[in-house]
């Protein structure tokens, strides 16, 4: 009989009040910019692990930390750590002008009353080469702003169909922190996990790129000429092609980091001390990441033996009947935890223990259950006006002279509600393939 107690799922309740709350504070109640992401997050997990702590008077506090310890050595855990730091060294070695060269490289390539349909191909493969949404619309933002300032397009249609492509990239890169988190969490080939998403996200995507094609038909905009290295674009090709063709995700980022190293070394972009600085740089910024999937392992472990994992999924299972209710409870279960962390790889992480023991319970294979993650985190993660995307977007056009608001965007991001529509057909209209 399996151990059921609600009141050890209390270190989640705990996290989510401190961060969610003091979130919504700072950024809606004190109008601090950018206030929801002023908040340490991995404080706000400290204080939930202490919580967990000071439960359960049975286990002393060295049982508790072998516990801890068991959870955060797991095999999948360890691989997750390495491949974001590996996945940061290749970000930091090919850096942002390699990202700009692709582009202004497949701007250059369409005729300019197709702008805006560019735009959102640029995101979607930018993002799926670079691993990350916020820094494809760090990067592409200002591009967009560019296209409808030299044109009659909107300026909100031109971001948000960025904001839509960027979660496209984020949802499927092989060196995505969600598909990196998702997969491990799961015990699943990252290939694997590619292709039942891959045939989720296109038919979103083509449906987008429709829709943007029949808005935007029968506009003129001018050319827009900006330089650009072919060669840059090489690294991102590399990692993309043998992602796909489901070489090891450490060859890959590894041949990725080579072939940028050696680009930026024979053009002359860098000199080999910047590039090893840039490569540290890059590693270091998953610190926080890296942490966050250290400290939701340990005080996952507790729960578990806790049995709070066990009462969530009883309660899962009153509401949701038979495999297709299960999957999607579990696209429910990560989209409620994003939008209560505002940030989807957490969400996935947080998710990832519980999901699992789903997985088991409703008979849903690894890769469904990393797709499924992965796909309605990324939904989520791409609509909610307080998230780091849209925030960063709304910044990104500020600094270009333009003010824009998070609802004129949502608006526009087509790619996020197909999804969904995409996700939702999937799970209830197409047999999974075992």
């Amino acid at each position: 009989m399996k151990k059921k107690n609600p009141w050890a799922l209390l270190p989640i309740g705990v996290f989510l009040l401190i961060y969610l709350g003091l979130g919504l504070l700072f950024e809606y109640g004190l109008k601090i910019p950018m206030g929801f992401y002023n908040i340490p997050i991995v404080i706000a997990f400290l204080v939930a692990i202490l919580v967990a702590c000071l439960q359960n008077k049975d286990l002393s506090f060295d049982q508790k930390l072998t516990i801890m310890g068991q959870g955060v050595g797991d095999k999948n855990i360890i691989t997750m750590l390495l491949i974001f730091l590996v996945a940061g060294a290749f970000v930091g070695v090919v850096g942002r002008s390699s990202a700009q060269s692709v582009a202004y490289f497949m701007l250059s390539l369409i005729p300019p009353q197709f702008a805006v349909a560019v735009l959102f191909l640029v995101a979607c493969f930018v993002s799926t080469a670079m691993g990350t949404s916020v820094g494809t619309i760090t990067l592409i933002t200002p591009i967009a702003v560019e296209v409808a300032q030299a044109s009659n397009f909107s300026v909100a249609l031109c971001v948000g169909s960025i904001v839509g492509g960027a979660m496209f990239g984020d949802n499927l890169s092989f060196i995505s922190d969600t598909t990196i988190a998702a997969c491990n969490g799961q015990g699943c080939a990252m290939k694997d996990k590619f292709r039942g998403n891959f045939w989720i996200a296109l038919p979103a995507a083509v449906a987008t790129l429709v829709l943007i094609l029949i808005l935007t038909l029968g506009h003129d905009t001018t050319p827009i000429v900006e330089s650009y290295n072919l060669l840059q674009i090489l690294p991102y090709v590399l990692v993309l092609v043998g992602g796909i063709a489901g070489i090891n995700v450490f060859v890959v980022l590894l041949i990725g980091i080579a072939s940028g190293a050696i680009i930026m070394l024979a053009t002359g972009q860098t000199a080999a001390t910047d590039l090893l600085a840039s490569m540290g740089s890059g590693a270091a910024g998953m610190f926080e990441t890296s942490m966050v999937a250290i400290l939701v392992a340990a005080m996952c472990s507790l729960i578990r033996v806790y049995g709070g994992f066990d009462a969530l999924l009883s309660f899962i299972q009153s509401l949701f009947k038979g495999k297709k209710g299960g999957q999607l409870g579990m696209g429910l279960l990560v989209g409620t935890m994003d939008i209560a962390t505002a940030n989807n790889t957490v969400a996935i992480v947080m998710a990832n223990p519980i999901a699992k023991e789903m997985s088991q319970e409703y008979d849903i294979t690894p890769q469904r259950t990393a797709c499924l993650l992965d796909t309605f985190s990324c939904i989520f993660q791409g609509i909610i006006p307080y998230g780091a995307q849209m925030l960063v977007a709304i910044s990104a056009t500020a600094e270009m002279g333009v003010s824009l608001s998070a609802f004129q965007i949502m608006g526009y991001l087509f790619y996020p509600y197909l999804l969904l529509v995409s996700s939702l057909v999937a799970i209830f209209l197409v047999k999974e393939k075992k």
